[in-house]
């Protein structure tokens, strides 16, 4: 059993040792010069709180912290629906499944900045389809700039992380054909309809990978930049600035690294709140 043991520690060690050479040291250094003046070809020098006191005073920062939070739980509600309802239709039609989930994660498959130069052009105001389309349909002067109009980027940026639903989609079909059909034929023959089926059987039974899904849908909303960057670059003004994005224009382009380092910390709370309150909702946890 000691033998045994050893082994364990040994195969865990590399890991561990990623670990903490990658996240640990990178995360204390993170939080440690949060508290710093620290700006590339200067001395860094300890500020307190000053950092955290001007990112509470800044326009910017609370802008692109209510997005996020709304970002996270509209990915976590309505793009999670979409992956559920999604699953629950491909899992009553096996016949075409394949099909489907080859077509629905197609947009997965190509990267994030590309997806982004994707959705720019399709709702382009002069060549985007979306545009003519309406004025083919009689509203001959509908011509919306999407990512540019303060009025609807905000509803267009969230339109282009709607794909992310196939992930869930696919999470969720994957424990559904787990699920023993003597489970739902025994509800069936007690006259449960295909609602109630979905509602009272399915849905229960694959609580966890839903619960899965919408960390991993929540915790996305803490990494998008690349396809920010390619649509609306956070404007107009601070319309649909993130912290993410936020984080990258005050450490790149203003050179403090301090008080990014302070918006990175909240991010990672953010982040960690979201993970325990999904958690909490879903009782990830408790048995099935």
């Amino acid at each position: 059993m000691r033998i045994k043991k050893r082994w364990i520690i040994l195969f865990l060690l590399p890991g561990i040792a990623l670990f903490c050479f990658v996240f640990l040291i990178t995360t204390v250094q993170v939080f440690a010069t949060s508290f710093c003046n620290w700006r590339i070809g200067g001395e860094i020098s300890f500020e307190g709180i000053n950092n955290y006191k001007q990112l509470f005073m800044s326009d910017d920062f609370l802008s692109a912290l209510k997005n996020n939070i709304i970002w996270i739980v509209l990915q976590s509600t309505i793009h999670v629906l979409f992956g559920l309802i999604f699953a629950l239709i491909i899992s009553r039609r096996k016949k075409y499944s394949g099909f489907f989930r080859t077509v629905y994660m197609l947009p997965n498959i190509i990267s994030s900045a590309a997806l982004g130069m994707l959705f720019y052009n399709i709702l382009n105001p002069m060549y985007g389809p979306v545009n003519k389309i309406v004025q083919f349909f009689g509203v001959k002067d509908f011509n919306v700039n999407w990512f540019a109009d303060a009025n609807v980027a905000f509803f267009a940026v969230t339109i282009t992380w709607l794909p992310f639903a196939a992930i869930v989609a696919l999470l969720v079909i994957a424990e559904l054909s787990a699920i023993s059909e003597d489970i739902p034929e025994a509800a069936v023959i007690d006259g449960a309809n295909e609602l109630q089926l979905n509602i009272y059987i399915k849905i229960p039974l694959v609580r966890n990978a839903i619960g899965t899904g919408t960390i991993l849908a929540a915790t996305s909303m803490l990494q998008k930049l690349d396809i920010l960057i390619m649509t609306s670059n956070g404007g107009p003004g601070n319309k649909t600035m993130n912290l993410p994005l936020l984080i990258y224009k005050t450490a790149f382009k203003d050179n403090n690294f301090g008080l990014a380092n302070a918006q990175g910390v909240i991010l990672i709370i953010v982040g960690l709140i979201s993970i325990g309150l999904i958690n909490k909702i879903y009782r990830m946890n408790d048995p099935i």
